[in-house]
């Protein structure tokens, strides 16, 4: 196991420690959708709750939970465990946007803390690794839309100089560049975070060097190239 998925498998098990402090509860919600059995299965232990049933609390609109931030929360470690280790039937930017409407910045400290530390050791692990148990571009999605910034995780990357780094860059630049989504990408599920303006200075300006794709150098997207304020500091 490399030193970044070490690091990973750390930050997963510290979230699991700093979530258990979240105490079962019970749970109840639509009644159309979900019967006794599934409500009794959410308001028992963690561990215990079957895999459908956390993939569609990950997923489900917050509507259909009686508190729906509290559940959510208590999921937690189920839910970024399955995620971070390509195991979740969910879209990564869903759950992105989920993590939002359950106000997961506003959580207890060490919460907040832990989901952190997983987002940055989760981007360390991506980068390290290629392939990844998930594609990078949904990574950066997620964690981008989760903490209100792509520049951060940007700068990592850049810093981060390695074959792995590079062939997800390669994959990268290759998924945006289809029919020039680049000039008008949003992430998230419900397109939260507009992050064309950021990605394309970064890729025309910071990794140039680093991508043999000609389409880079297109006169279309330096028509659409305005350099971005950069923030200094990284994850």
């Amino acid at each position: 196991m490399s030193d970044a998925r070490h690091q990973l498998t750390l930050a997963l098990d510290d979230l699991d420690r700093a979530f258990a402090v979240e105490e079962p509860f019970p749970v109840w919600g639509c009644t159309y959708c979900y019967g006794e059995e599934n409500f009794a299965d959410l308001s028992g232990p963690l561990h215990l709750i079957p895999d459908d049933m956390v993939s569609a609390v990950a997923g489900e609109v917050p509507d259909h939970w009686g508190d729906f931030a509290r559940l959510y929360r208590r999921l937690v470690p189920r839910i970024v465990r399955s995620v971070v280790t390509g195991q979740s039937y969910v879209d990564e930017e869903l759950i992105a946007s989920r993590l939002l409407q359950a106000n997961w910045a506003t959580w207890d400290a060490p919460l907040v803390r832990a989901l952190n530390d997983v987002w940055i050791a989760w981007w360390q692990a991506t980068l390290h690794t290629h392939p990844s148990p998930v594609p990078v571009r949904s990574t950066l999605s997620l964690i981008t839309v989760a903490t209100g910034g792509v520049r951060p995780w940007l700068d990592t990357w850049t810093a981060t100089r390695c074959p792995a780094a590079d062939a997800h860059l390669a994959d990268f630049v290759d998924d945006v560049l289809f029919e020039f989504e680049i000039t008008d990408l949003h992430m998230g599920f419900y397109d939260e975070y507009h992050a064309a303006p950021e990605l394309l200075d970064w890729l025309l300006t910071e990794v140039r060097d680093r991508v043999d794709d000609t389409r880079l150098d297109s006169p279309y997207l330096r028509e659409h190239h305005r350099p971005a304020h950069r923030s200094p500091g990284t994850p």
